[in-house]
């Protein structure tokens, strides 16, 4: 008896196109090579939109040569410039702060100023405040698309291997990192044109320019030569998310296939993903779980987040969701591991992958990843197909799952099918394929406990909507306050709308062109010399702070305005004071009121932050969840002891400061006096910001181990 359908437009998907051809690509090695096979022939429109883009990656490596340029700002240059009316469009998210150190320097000079005039590159700013433009998709023509997990920058290219010592993953300095995993899904036909509609609408929104969908004169094939397609003619579904932003509504679609996959499983239900963190997706598991009859689920997660920030926010939200997913495992029928390769030491495989295969009749690949954010906050752009009985679609769905397997499991797609064929199960294939080598693990979820309290009230590290200044204050201050007509509370609520205000003036209005980074350093550089110039530097960021004007313009222009040392200086201790005052203004504006009203809810979060008050405000600072001076007026009317605030503030702010201040200075200087020891300069300043890394972030280890050992003595 066949099942009711899983793709439903205008409930979990928006459109359902044929494709032509539809080709899995796995690791970022075979989707760059096949980029690059599209991209040459390109006649007339060349889309990309990515959660980062890095002109200097290298595309193919090895054995494979190229006769254009290799590096992908070149290689688009070229592309371009030899093929008369070919216009291509590059947007990348307009990232956060707390990624500069991961991004390309002035990306907007390297693939725009630079370029050819019909290579366009801009950056998207247009999304609610702490969310991301995280959708990571191609579109050549309207005939070939890409969509996936895999953005074009660094850190990105490797092989199914995953080689602990492969001399080919390297950055563009030559370093080495760790392996990486991720899938890309290519398709060609019409539903390529649907995802070129897709992004010429995020071009409309983020610039204002509309653009029409290219008129072909030539049948021209664009699919990569020598791609070999895993299915032909089938029908593929498009789904979203996209939060309410200005007039544009909320979008739920990749939450909602999620969901009705999910709820369509009969055997087997297989997850690769980065994150684990989505009530809805890990309310949606637990509920199969607790079925008699239900689906086996397999999730396949990384060891550890990247970088001791997400390991000490996700990775604590992760195990939250995982001990409820093991409490729901009445009959035995999860598992939940990580790939292991040997020779890594303290490393492990970045699984960077959004995938989602459920028994042989359904494959989601894209960009969400199974956190709140995906759901609701970020943009995101999955592509999904169902076999609906086609015998033909089901073999390829499930020798997708089992080649994703064989990879992790270091055998064969063939193995894992005759594994599972004979135990009639995903767990016991795993077990009985795992080896002391290159293998599947289980999972250790466990974190500090004090981790754990703290994401109790921190709802703000992983949103699942836009967060309003209502929501942050209701997350430090009861409901009842909202009752009482306290002159300070409805003096919060002006100062807080005000701030706002200013900060949107900033985003959205005319102030954003004539305040830019040129007209700051113009104004910086004609009061350098004035003897008061430290003062109405740390006036202007105080001042500025408070009026929520972007901390970055100010930090690169003091850097260099200043030169590398005073920049910091100033650059600091502007900062600081500017949140001393924010704080202040909270402090003086709310303590009173929350004093009176505290309810339970808030004197344990007041608990926990005076406990780890330090910890707490450093991951606050670091993580782009909110304004930091709405962020710094709550932690005023909260409990948060005024020094913990102050060096929370310090310790968090310092490291991304002297890097940005530092990098800033002398990148200048390479670019107007490019010569072999400026750039060595540059070169050298870059490790010294790692090794400062790497030692912050084991003294960070040691004090969470101190206050772990602290706890049990406690208890």
């Amino acid at each position: 008896m066949p099942s009711e359908p899983v793709l439903k437009e205008g409930r979990n998907c928006w459109r359902i196109a044929q494709a032509d051809r539809v080709s899995f690509l796995v690791d970022a090695a075979s989707y760059f090579s096949a980029f690059v096979g599209a991209l040459k022939h390109a006649q007339k429109s060349i889309l990309i939109v990515g959660w980062d883009i890095d002109s200097r990656v290298s595309l193919v490596r090895g054995d494979e040569t190229m006769k254009l340029p290799n590096r992908l700002g070149d290689f688009l240059n070229t592309v371009v410039s030899r093929v008369d009316g070919l216009e291509a469009h590059v947007l990348a998210w307009d990232f956060a702060m707390i990624y500069a150190l991961e991004r390309e320097p002035l990306p907007i000079f390297k693939l725009g100023l630079s370029t050819h005039r019909r290579l366009h590159f801009r950056l998207d700013g247009r999304h609610p405040v702490g969310a991301s433009h995280h959708q990571k998709i191609v579109v050549v023509d309207d005939r070939v698309a890409f969509v996936g997990g895999i953005d074009l920058t660094r850190f990105r290219w490797d092989t199914p291997e995953h080689a602990a010592d492969d001399p080919r993953r390297v950055d563009e300095s030559g370093r080495k990192y760790r392996p990486f995993h991720d899938v890309q899904m290519a398709v060609s036909g019409r539903v390529a044109a649907v995802l070129g509609d897709l992004l010429r609408e995020r071009w409309l929104r983020a610039t204002g320019e509309r653009l029409n969908a290219p008129q072909l004169e030539t049948e021209t094939d664009c699919w990569p030569p020598g791609l070999h397609p895993d299915l032909n003619d089938v029908a593929v579904a498009v789904a979203r998310t996209e939060p309410a932003y200005e007039d544009y509504s909320e979008v739920r679609e990749i939450e909602a296939l999620y969901c009705d996959a999910i709820g369509s499983a009969r055997r087997f239900i297989y997850i690769e993903n980065q994150y684990l963190t989505s009530k809805v997706v890990g309310d949606a598991l637990a509920k199969r779980l607790q079925e008699e009859d239900g689906p086996e689920i397999l999730i396949i997660l990384p060891e550890k987040s990247s970088g001791w920030l997400e390991e000490s926010t996700m990775d604590a939200l992760r195990a939250r969701l995982l001990k409820q997913l093991q409490e729901s495992d009445r009959y035995g029928r999860l598992g939940v591991y990580f790939p292991h390769m040997p020779g890594l030491g303290e490393d492990c495989i970045n699984l960077h992958s959004k995938v989602l295969v459920v028994d042989n009749r359904f494959v989601r690949i894209g960009s969400s990843n199974l956190s709140n954010r995906s759901m609701g906050f970020d943009t995101e752009c999955d592509l999904a197909i169902e076999a609906a009985g086609e015998e033909r679609i089901e073999k390829a769905a499930g020798g997708f799952r089992n080649r994703l397997l064989g990879e992790h499991l270091g055998t064969s797609a063939e193995a894992v099918a005759e594994t599972i064929a004979a135990t009639g199960s995903l767990l016991q294939a795993v077990d009985e394929l795992a080896g002391q080598g290159r293998s599947l693990r289980p999972l250790n979820t466990k974190v500090p406990e004090f981790l754990q309290d703290l994401m109790e009230s921190a709802i703000l590290i992983d949103p699942e909507k836009p967060v309003d200044p209502d929501q942050l204050m209701h997350q430090y201050v009861p409901k009842d306050v909202g009752k009482t007509w306290n002159p300070r509370l409805i003096g919060s609520i002006i100062l807080l709308t005000a701030l706002l205000g200013f900060a949107a003036a900033w985003q959205w209005t005319s102030l954003k062109d004539w305040l830019d980074l040129e007209s700051i350093i113009g104004l910086a550089k004609t009061i350098r010399e004035d003897p008061f110039a430290p003062l109405i530097v740390i006036g202007v960021y105080i001042v500025g702070g408070l009026v929520s004007f972007p901390a970055t313009v100010l930090i690169v222009a003091t850097a260099i305005t200043f030169g590398p040392l005073y920049g910091f200086v100033y650059a600091l201790l502007g900062c600081v004071l500017s949140a001393v005052c924010a704080f202040g203004v909270g402090h003086m504006l709310g303590g009173e009121v929350l004093r009176r009203f505290a309810g339970r809810r808030i004197n344990q979060i007041s608990r926990q932050l005076a406990n780890r008050g330090l910890l707490a405000i450093m991951i606050i600072r670091l993580a782009p969840v909110a304004p930091f001076t709405v962020v710094n007026m709550v932690a005023g009317a909260s409990h948060i002891k005024f020094w913990d605030f102050t060096w929370g503030t310090v310790f968090g702010m310092a490291p991304g400061l002297f890097a940005v201040t530092l990098f800033g200075d002398r990148l200048e200087y390479a670019m107007r006096n490019p010569s072999l020891k400026s750039t060595a300069l540059l070169a050298g300043i870059i490790m010294v910001i790692v090794a400062a890394n790497l030692m912050f972030r084991k003294w960070l280890a040691k004090r969470d181990d101190a206050g772990l050992k602290d706890d049990h003595k406690a208890g």
